[in-house]
């Protein structure tokens, strides 16, 4: 008896020490299972609530109508959050996070210098997320109710990513080239520095060309992402100027639509240069008669013409926009690619088109 007692409590301190092993930080879909990566589009307000979404991940093989709403504490945004969420009501040792935004929750305030961006962090020694986002003001500050109000309005795009934590000294060094506005952060000494620098805003930014970092981030599953980031020195506009000259393929754009119109970059075209950039004028959505303006969705995105590559993003095409930093993370993924181009209405056609040009019929 004695023997099997011990026998026993051995194998269950083997299952805690497992169980303590196994990290939460991860990406999770609407059933709270972990996910190596995941796409959110939110509908705007456009006759509906403006809290629709859609989702795609690896095995869902395009767009799929999420059940709940995109502030439900049983959604996807909810369950990838929950460490966060948390740890605001009991402060774990070995945990870490840093929220920033240029349009952050009040009375927080972003100057123009930050970089054009919205994102989460959250990483424990084992495992961590980066979520990046368009969202302003969200998540708000130090709530579990996540959501801001003013969410509804626009449609947002949402793209997370598992990664080891030995991936977030690379993710440091991207975020740093992005310079973004850090409104809410807690970072363990121990952790890495290039990511409690920026979390910090301590002088935390390129100080030589090249003015822009472009690097592969791989997952925890082994998937390999694209990360490209420009600082605000870089000077030219992240789609035209970068993005393009990276994945060397001509790009759909889709930024937000409802700024001046001498204030917007048109779709970049011409006889003399390698690719175009075509801007996103409307968006459908799938195997549903709902259709929008560029005007009422807020969301930054981009994908190759033909091919393999879908990238979330920051920055509008926008001249003033130039002079900001932000980046892009980029998915080589067919089935992705063809869900964003089958979401394109109507696109800015070129003035003068290049010879070539590797626009398809919508």
């Amino acid at each position: 008896m004695a023997r099997y007692r011990t026998m026993l409590e051995l194998l269950l301190s083997v299952g805690i020490l497992f169980k303590g092993c196994d990290s939460d930080v991860k990406c999770r879909n609407d059933n709270g299972k972990e996910v190596d990566w995941y796409i959110l589009y939110k509908y705007p307000k456009d006759g509906n609530d403006g809290l629709r979404y859609l989702y795609m991940d690896e095995s869902t093989n395009g767009w799929q109508v999420s059940n709940v709403a995109i502030n439900s504490a049983s959604g996807t945004l909810a369950n990838t959050l929950k460490p966060l969420l948390d740890f605001y009501d009991r402060k774990s040792e070995g945990f870490g996070y840093m929220l920033y935004s240029d349009q952050p929750p009040s009375p927080k305030h972003a100057s123009s210098s930050y970089g054009h961006s919205k994102g989460v962090v959250m990483l424990d020694k084992q495992t961590g997320v980066w979520l990046s986002h368009s969202t302003p003001r969200f998540p708000k500050y130090r709530t579990k109710d996540f959501w801001p109000t003013s969410g509804a309005a626009n449609a947002q795009t949402f793209m997370c990513v598992t990664y080891s934590y030995e991936t977030f000294m690379d993710i440091g060094l991207q975020i740093q080239y992005i310079h973004p506005y850090s409104y809410d952060y807690d970072i363990p000494t121990t952790f890495h520095n290039e990511l409690r620098c920026v979390a910090q805003r301590d002088k935390c930014y390129p100080t030589k060309e090249p003015w822009f970092r472009v690097k592969t981030l791989t997952s925890v599953h082994g998937r390999k992402f694209t990360s490209i980031a420009k600082y605000t020195r870089f000077g030219d506009d992240l789609y035209s100027g970068l993005v393009v000259n990276t994945l060397k393929n001509d790009l759909y754009v889709k930024s937000w639509g409802k700024m001046q119109t001498n204030a917007s970059l048109p779709s970049n075209c011409g006889p003399i240069i390698p690719h175009d950039v075509y801007n996103v004028e409307s968006i459908k959505i799938p195997k549903t008669k709902i259709t929008f303006k560029d005007t009422s969705d807020h969301s930054k995105w981009c994908v190759t013409c033909v091919g393999d590559w879908t990238c979330i993003a920051d920055l509008n095409r926008q001249k003033s926009q130039m002079k900001r930093g932000g980046g892009a993370l980029c998915i080589e993924n067919y089935t992705v690619a063809e869900a964003f181009r089958d979401m394109i209405d109507s696109y800015e056609e070129c003035k003068q088109p290049r010879v070539g040009a590797q626009t398809r019929e919508l």
